[in-house]
């Protein structure tokens, strides 16, 4: 399955209903349609609707549409008519004209201050109401769905390039491990005979042999502290964080939460090795691990 991002958008308009000349004026008087969606990141599902008077009793059908396909995100839909007077009309009729004027010649009788209508409130009320119209039912559902349709080839883009640079991390990760897995052995041995240097150096200083089981005493102090500073079992765990991340992305569907679980763990892995480390080299390749999975923690954050 493909990986989707919460991230995307996608927009439809209704075309004119085509055919016989007398359809398409009848079509452009009543009004085109226009849905936009767009979807941001989000821990659920949240869904937004933003709708004329004359589309609110269809928020049901558009909220089943969306949760059909659609798992997790911040969605917000958009619908709006477009009038009929900006699709274009023909000339306003005689009779239309007078009535118009007596309605204004009412409305000012009552209320003196009311601005006389104008050119563009003419047309637009000879190109009749949208509201009039009762049957957007059927081609809100069919542009809604083409948009929808729109909406998660768009997030199914946006999620192929994630999962590309979520692997180039991994790979990025695992070379680090790399690096540091050979330092391991070294190091624990590095820091157990230098322990056991100093210690010797300080009985020497004091004039005395030490006894046997100060010596004893000595050695398992030295190897509890090389026990402390072997990274061994976090660069283990951090192989296995990444092996499962890899699974997941090649799997893909809704991985984004178990992905964010994951990030957690290698960040805490990543933290440990950071506080034993004892070198320099070590503290750097924790360092750049960081770095890595902090930008990695970033993008699972748009994964669906």
């Amino acid at each position: 399955m493909p990986v989707y991002s919460m991230t995307g958008y996608a927009s439809g308009q209704s075309g004119p209903a085509g055919g016989h000349p007398e359809a398409e004026t009848k079509a452009a008087a009543a009004g085109r349609l226009g849905v936009e969606i767009r979807s941001v990141n989000s821990r659920f599902l949240d869904l937004t609707f933003k709708l004329p008077e004359e589309l609110r009793q269809h928020e049901p059908m558009l909220r089943e549409l969306l949760t059909a396909q659609l798992k997790r995100g911040k969605v917000e839909l958009r619908a709006a008519i477009e009038s009929g007077a900006a699709a274009g009309i023909g000339d306003p009729s005689s009779r239309l004209l007078q009535r118009l004027n007596g309605l204004q010649d009412n409305v000012r009788a009552w209320l003196p201050g009311a601005r006389e209508l104008s050119v563009a409130d003419v047309l637009r009320l000879a190109a009749g109401d949208t509201s009039a119209r009762s049957d957007w039912g059927q081609e809100l559902s069919d542009l809604a769905a083409k948009t929808l349709k729109g909406l998660v080839t768009a997030r199914e883009r946006e999620g192929a390039r994630l999962a590309k640079m979520l692997q180039d991390h991994l790979a990025q990760l695992r070379a680090l491990v790399a690096q540091a897995l050979p330092l391991v052995p070294l190091l624990v041995e590095q820091q157990r005979s230098r322990f056991l240097e100093r210690w010797q150096d300080a009985m020497g200083a004091s004039g005395g042999t030490p006894p046997e089981s100060a010596q004893d005493r000595a050695l398992t102090e030295a190897t509890a502290f090389a026990i402390r500073i072997d990274v061994a079992e976090e660069l283990t765990r951090l192989g296995s964080h990444l092996d499962e991340i890899e699974r997941l992305v090649k799997k893909g569907g809704e991985i984004g939460k178990r992905l964010d679980f994951l990030i957690q763990e290698l960040h805490r892995e990543a933290n440990t090795l950071g506080s034993k480390s004892a070198t320099l080299e070590l503290t750097r390749i924790g360092v750049d691990m960081k770095v890595l999975i902090e930008q990695m923690r970033e993008q699972v954050q748009n994964i669906e």
